[in-house]
């Protein structure tokens, strides 16, 4: 799930793949604003076929709580 959703921030939100990481903060580390991070939301919504909630998403902090949400909903 981490790649995959890697490969979404360095398609869509130019990221360079070298400061992708588990820990890394999705603001302050990678300088996603709110927009960007909507639009996030919304392909990983396209891409994983789940819906997000707004309370859900606004407790994603860094890569890893992306990723671990990802994992938990695809069970």
């Amino acid at each position: 799930m981490f790649e995959e959703f890697k490969s979404l921030l360095v398609e869509q939100m130019n990221i360079d793949e070298a400061d992708i990481k588990p820990e890394a903060e999705l603001v302050a580390d990678l300088g996603i604003n709110s927009l960007e991070l909507a639009d996030l939301i919304f392909s990983c919504e396209s891409k994983f076929d789940i819906e997000i909630d707004e309370e859900d998403y606004r407790k994603f902090v860094t890569v890893g709580d992306v990723v671990a949400y990802l994992e938990n909903i695809q069970k």
